[in-house]
């Protein structure tokens, strides 16, 4: 990863986390939060990865 995209991506999640921040009250705490996810969303949508699928090289 380059240091041009890893600013890009810091600098997004700063900014969906400002938007989307708030306070969960009940059951157990999340393994990513809202701001983490929607940042890994955006990023994979970014780089031209749609989906999860693994694509062979034949």
């Amino acid at each position: 990863m380059t240091a041009d995209l890893e600013t890009l991506l810091t600098a997004l999640y700063v900014k969906i986390d400002d938007e989307i921040a708030g306070t969960r009250w009940m059951g157990r705490p999340p393994q990513l939060s809202d701001s983490e996810l929607v940042c890994l969303a955006v990023a994979q949508a970014l780089l031209g990865r749609h989906s999860e699928a693994r694509r062979s090289a034949s």
